[in-house]
């Protein structure tokens, strides 16, 4: 084939650039209508697309989620449910990076993977934040040799001190910190989001001369703690007394269901709530909130941070040309109490229901090609990324690939096809979830491995969201509801039955 040949084929071939954050809440977006969060990147990249109003995580924890979305396979499937599994089923698959590979695409990943075993297959560069993916150059190393390493230490401190066997080093000089919140005393161009955001827009560049498709994940930190923002985000916000909001002029808004009693709460989430150490003090934190509003908007700081990297990043995609011809997506692993349900963070039996914690933002985009400035209220799930990407790109299967579960969104996103999902389920180690339009149904799952108690004993969790938004009313136990709960129940025992365990 020669050269010319070669350059108009890669032309006519989509790229795909694929951002992806770490433990963001869907409602955490300025085109969400969120009262103290501006997001004008993210939200020009909902017009140029289709957000998803319902997309759920298939696993309320980072490393389950991410392997099930990499891989385009439930958590059960993979016999990975919380972050330490690891599993020989986790050998078997192809990723989704491996499987561009096979199609001749460059596959690149800067930032946060948390992939393992096979998942993490398949990547010709790769660029961690964290030593523990062993890669050869790394923002640890990358943050030292520039002479940061204590303040990046600082940062890393806040949330575990010097405990981590994979901290920087110094961190054990550094307390940790209320909540896990304080501001960072990195300079802008220095944090884990800006190495992501240089990574990734140095390699564009080189592609834009290149004959080659690409597959970039472009991955962030945040917002996931310790929440460390830039206070040039942090300082926006009004932190000293709870208002109608930042972008009304007032102080920070408190979150939906911030004053649910404990006594509502699944056993695990009132205990949590119950801790008096750093840095989940939320005992402390409930008696002087001043301590909440700080870990609050230290959260959102970290947000639009985010979208400011991913505006750079677009803007250098469109100066070099490219735009046009690339797939951009946008979705995070899960989300966020965010002060939801009194909470801060996430881990905790009883918390793989919560909206707060299950529905991340997604939103794709792709101008030539796909339907722009739509919000779709369909139901879908992180496992229909991968078939989509296949589709979108006319990719074809790579040797011994496994079958896809996911539904395809290719139709619903040129034409506005139903994608004709039912229901989403989502499981970690404690709890399975099953969404429906209106329904969701948490069961506890056995064994309920962590936590000092057997949570079982507390009974399951039904929630009626189009009655109560905000989950704060347990069904369960309603005698009006029995059908519905059964019916839920029945779904997931079905759907149990048909998943392909590799």
């Amino acid at each position: 084939m020669n050269r010319t040949m070669k350059s108009k084929m890669s032309k006519e071939q989509l790229n795909v650039l694929l951002f992806f954050s770490d433990q963001h809440r869907a409602d955490v977006l300025g085109c969400e209508n969120h009262p103290d969060v501006s997001t004008p990147n993210l939200d020009k990249l909902a017009k140029e697309g289709v957000r998803f109003e319902r997309a759920y995580c298939q696993d309320g924890v980072c490393v389950p989620s991410r392997c099930s979305f990499i891989s385009g396979l439930y958590p059960r499937t993979l016999g990975c449910l919380d972050n330490g599994d690891r599993n020989p089923a986790m050998d078997k698959i192809v990723s989704m990076q491996k499987m561009f590979l096979s199609n001749g695409y460059l596959t690149a990943a800067f930032g946060k993977r948390h992939f393992f075993q096979a998942c993490d297959e398949g990547w010709e560069i790769r660029k961690s934040h964290l030593i523990e993916e062993h890669d050869q150059e790394n923002y640890m190393k990358w943050i030292k040799e520039k002479g940061y390493g204590k303040e990046f230490a600082r940062d890393w401190a806040a949330e575990w001190g010097g405990n981590h066997p994979e901290g920087p080093e110094n961190a054990g000089e550094f307390s940790q910190a209320p909540l896990s919140a304080r501001p960072t005393l990195l300079p802008e161009d220095m944090t884990a989001e800006a190495y992501t955001k240089k990574e990734t827009i140095e390699l564009i560049e080189k592609c834009s001369k290149a004959d080659r498709p690409f597959f970039i994940f472009s991955s962030f930190l945040r917002p996931h703690q310790p929440y460390t923002p830039l206070p040039r985000y942090y300082d926006l916000f009004d932190r000293s007394h709870w208002g109608k909001g930042r972008i009304a002029g007032d102080g920070i808004a408190k979150p939906p269901a911030f004053d649910q009693s404990p006594e509502e709460l699944p056993p695990g989430l009132r205990e949590r709530m119950g801790k008096t150490g750093l840095p989940w003090n939320l005992k402390a934190a409930h008696e002087d909130q001043q301590i909440f509003r700080d870990a609050i908007a230290a959260y959102y700081a970290g947000v639009m941070e985010i979208d400011a990297c991913i505006g750079e990043i677009m803007a250098a995609l469109e100066k070099l040309g490219l735009k046009e011809n690339t797939i951009v997506i946008y979705t995070s692993d899960h989300g966020e109490f965010a002060g939801g349900h009194g909470i801060m963070e996430k881990i905790a039996p009883g918390h793989n229901i919560y909206e707060d914690t299950l529905r991340v933002p997604l939103i794709i985009s792709c101008p030539s090609h796909l339907r722009k400035d739509i919000a779709s209220g369909d139901l879908v799930e992180l496992v229909d990324i991968y078939p989509t990407l296949m589709d979108l790109c006319s990719c074809r299967n790579a040797k011994d690939m496994q079958s896809l579960p996911g539904r395809s969104l290719l139709r619903h996103l040129k034409d506005g096809t139903p994608v004709g999902r039912k229901f989403a389920v989502s499981e970690n180690w404690s709890q399975a979830a099953i969404i429906t339009e209106r329904y969701k149904l948490g069961i506890w799952l056995e064994p309920a491995k962590k936590g000092p108690g057997d949570y079982r004993s507390w009974g399951n969790m039904l929630f009626d969201r189009e009655k109560d938004p905000f989950e704060l009313t347990n069904c369960f136990s309603d005698s009006e509801y029995s059908g519905i709960r059964n019916r839920l129940a029945s779904i997931y025992d079905e759907w149990f039955e048909n998943i392909n365990f590799c």
